[in-house]
C-alpha cells in the first residue's frame, strides 16, 4: 500500500474513534440529563432495549417478582394436599415408591410414613385447595396457579440453588435474572435491571446464599444482580464521603470515564464501556435509592396490608420494597427468605414461615392487581426443591427432588388453577411433570422470548439458560 495512502487511513481510523469514544459521552451525558430520551417501552409494540428486538412472542409479562424461599418449603404442609399419605402415618414407607432412587440425609435408613402436620382447605371461587397455614393468599386463590409436578437434579442445597438460578451446577453460568436482563434490557433509567433482596426469619435452618446465585456468568458484568441491603444503608458507599458533594462527585466520575473512553479506544475491551455504565448508574442511584427506601409516604392501610415496618429487613418490608421496584422499572427481582431447612419440627417451624409470607406475598399480589400491575408481572413463589413423605428424626422431613410446588401469579399466568400432581403420597411427579429448565422456558416464553434463541457463544457452543431442555408448559397460560 502506498505509505501516503496508509497514513490517511490510520488517521481516518484515530478520527474515527476519537468521534465515536466523545459520541458515547455525549450518549452518556445525555442519558444522565434527560433518561427518557432513551427509554423504551415493552409491551405490545414487541420493543425491548435488550439483545431480543424485536421480541419473538408477544409477551404476557413486562417483569419478574421471584418470592425465593431458600431451603426447601415441605410441598405437604403448603400446596399439595395428600390425604392417602395421612392415612398411612407411622407405618413403613412401600418400598415400591423409595427402591433405588436417590434420598439424601435417609439413604439406608428405616422409612416412615409422615402424614401432613396440618388441615387442608378450598379457597376462592375456583376451591383451589393448599394448607389452612395460608388464609390471606387464600383470599388471592383465584390468582394462583400452583404447580404441584416440579421436579429438579440435585438434592443438596447449594447445586439445587444453582440449577433453579442458572440450569446447571457448572460455575460461571449466568443466572435466570441475568439472562432475562441481558434479553429485555431494562426500563429502570437510575436502578439496576436485576435486584436481589434477602430476609431471614425463625423456625428453620439458615440458608447461606452465595453471590454466584445472581451472578451474570460469561455475560457481561453490568447484567449481574446487584443485593441491596435489607437494613442500613442499601448499597455500601451509596453516600459521599465527608467534604464531598455532588458537584465533585460528578467530575471525579466524568474524569475517570474520560481515562475508561481513552483505554477503550486502545483495548476495544467492552468491559470498558461496562466499567463506564456502571459509574454512571452509581451516581445515579446516590440520588435515586435514598428515595426508593424512604417508605414515609407509604399509606399505613399498605403497610398494615403487608405487615411491613420499614427498615426491619423482614420479608414482609421486602415485599413492599419488591412492588416500589418494579414501579421504577426493574426488571427482575429476587427476594431470598432463607430459613426454609426443617429436618426436624417441622409441624411447629411450618407454622411459623407461613406466618411470616402469607400476609406479605398476599399483599403484593394484592398490591400490583390494585395497580393495574399484576397482568405483566410474573410472580413466582418457590424453593430449590421440596421435602420428603418419609419422617426424619421423628418430626421433620429430608431433602426431596422428584416431586414439590411452585405457586404463580400473574403476567399471563391462569388463575384459580391447580396443574400436575404427585402419587398418592407426594413422592413423584405422575402427571405433567414440570423440570426446572421447563419452567425456565415458561418464564421466558411470558416476557417475550423463545428460550431456544436466547443464547451467547461461549466455547463454541450456543449457551443458553436451558442448556438443551425445556418446554413451555402451556398448561398454566391463561
Amino acid at each position: 500500500m502506498d505509505p501516503k495512502l496508509s497514513m490517511a487511513v490510520d488517521i481516518n481510523r484515530r478520527t474515527f474513534l476519537g468521534y465515536g469514544i466523545s459520541g458515547l459521552g455525549m450518549l452518556a451525558l445525555n442519558g444522565l440529563i434527560n433518561p427518557q430520551l432513551f427509554g423504551a417501552e415493552t409491551g405490545a409494540t414487541g420493543v425491548s432495549k435488550g439483545v431480543v428486538n424485536p421480541l419473538h412472542f408477544p409477551p404476557k409479562a413486562k417483569r419478574v417478582i421471584f418470592l425465593y424461599q431458600a431451603g426447601g418449603p415441605s410441598h405437604l404442609e403448603t400446596w399439595d394436599p395428600k390425604p392417602k399419605l395421612a392415612e398411612l402415618d407411622g407405618k413403613p414407607m412401600p418400598e415400591s415408591f423409595t427402591k433405588g432412587q436417590q434420598i439424601a440425609q435417609l439413604q439406608g435408613k428405616k422409612l416412615i410414613c409422615f402424614g401432613p402436620q396440618h388441615q387442608f382447605q378450598k379457597f376462592g371461587n375456583s376451591g383451589l385447595e393448599f394448607c389452612d397455614l395460608f388464609p390471606e393468599m387464600g383470599s388471592v386463590a383465584d390468582d394462583l396457579c400452583i404447580v404441584r409436578s416440579m421436579t429438579t437434579e440435585q438434592i443438596n442445597h447449594d447445586p439445587a440453588h444453582a440449577i433453579m438460578n442458572a440450569g446447571m451446577i457448572i460455575a460461571g453460568r449466568p443466572s435466570m435474572g441475568s439472562w432475562v436482563l441481558y434479553g429485555l434490557g431494562s426500563e429502570a433509567v437510575d436502578l439496576p435491571g436485576f435486584i436481589v433482596l434477602i430476609s431471614s426469619g425463625k423456625g428453620g435452618q439458615m440458608q447461606p446464599i452465595a453471590s454466584r446465585q445472581w451472578s451474570s456468568g460469561f455475560l457481561p458484568s453490568k447484567f449481574q444482580g446487584v443485593k441491596f441491603n435489607a437494613i442500613g444503608d442499601p448499597v455500601l458507599f451509596i453516600k459521599n464521603p465527608p467534604g464531598i458533594d455532588n458537584i465533585v462527585q460528578d467530575a471525579s466520575i466524568q474524569a475517570i470515564n474520560a481515562l475508561d473512553k481513552i483505554e477503550y479506544g486502545a483495548v476495544n475491551d467492552p468491559e470498558v464501556l461496562t466499567r463506564i455504565s456502571q459509574y454512571e448508574m452509581a451516581f445515579k442511584m446516590q440520588a435515586s435509592v435514598p428515595g426508593l427506601m424512604d417508605m414515609s409516604k407509604e399509606p399505613q392501610h399498605i403497610l398494615d396490608m403487608y405487615g411491613a415496618k420499614p427498615g426491619d429487613g423482614s420479608f414482609a418490608s421486602n415485599c413492599l420494597l419488591a412492588r416500589r421496584l418494579a414501579e421504577r422499572g426493574v426488571r427482575f427481582i429476587q427476594l431470598y427468605h432463607r430459613d426454609w431447612d426443617h429436618h426436624g419440627g417441622i409441624k411447629a417451624n411450618i407454622a411459623i414461615k407461613a406466618q411470616e409470607t402469607d400476609r406479605a406475598t398476599a399483599a403484593l399480589v394484592k398490591d400490583l392487581k390494585q395497580r393495574d400491575m399484576l397482568k405483566d408481572t410474573l410472580v413466582v413463589w418457590g424453593g430449590e426443591f421440596g421435602r420428603t413423605p418419609m419422617s426424619q428424626g421423628g418430626d421433620g422431613r429430608d431433602h426431596h427432588i422428584k416431586g414439590f410446588s411452585f405457586v404463580l401469579a400473574g403476567g399471563g399466568i391462569k388463575g384459580g388453577t391447580a396443574f400436575g400432581s404427585t402419587d398418592d403420597l407426594g413422592y413423584t411427579a405422575v402427571e405433567n411433570p414440570v423440570t426446572v429448565h421447563d419452567f425456565h422456558a415458561t418464564m421466558l416464553y411470558l416476557l417475550g422470548i423463545d428460550h431456544k434463541r436466547l443464547t451467547v457463544k461461549y466455547q463454541g457452543q450456543d449457551a443458553r439458560l436451558t442448556f438443551v431442555f425445556g418446554d413451555v408448559v402451556k398448561g398454566i397460560l391463561a
